[in-house]
């Protein structure tokens, strides 16, 4: 039998066996060609890290629902999109990925009189 890690494969026909049971002198059986050798596999060792162990920007900011307030609200571009209520003919947009990755974005729209509204792409 031949060991990779914690992976136990089988020298005759190279058939990955069944894991070590951490059994001291145990045998391990080749279902493939009958083969009976020693367990020959590295002690496993689990450990585990508190996350914040590993610091992360994006873990800091995951959360459920985001709020978005003027502080955090992206730089707004402006077009020459006609205001359906004031009737000015320039208002800012920006655009936000609200759907799965392979569907469009959403495009919000917001007029200085606080008109707002939103086009799916």
């Amino acid at each position: 039998m031949a060991a990779i890690g914690s992976l136990v494969f089988c020298t005759d026909c190279g058939n990955l066996l069944e894991e070590s049971k951490g059994i001291v002198d145990a045998v391990l059986k080749c279902d493939v060609c009958g083969a009976m050798c020693p367990d020959t596999s590295a002690k496993v060792i689990t450990t585990e890290s508190k996350p914040s162990a590993y610091p992360s920007t994006l873990r800091a900011k995951r959360s459920d629902v985001q709020q978005i307030t003027e502080d955090t609200a992206p730089a707004h571009a402006t077009i020459r999109q006609r205001c359906e209520k004031c009737g000015r003919e320039e208002v800012r947009w920006y655009e936000q990925q609200l759907r799965s990755a392979d569907e469009g974005s959403t495009i919000f729209y917001v007029c200085e009189c606080g008109n707002k509204w939103s086009q799916n792409n």
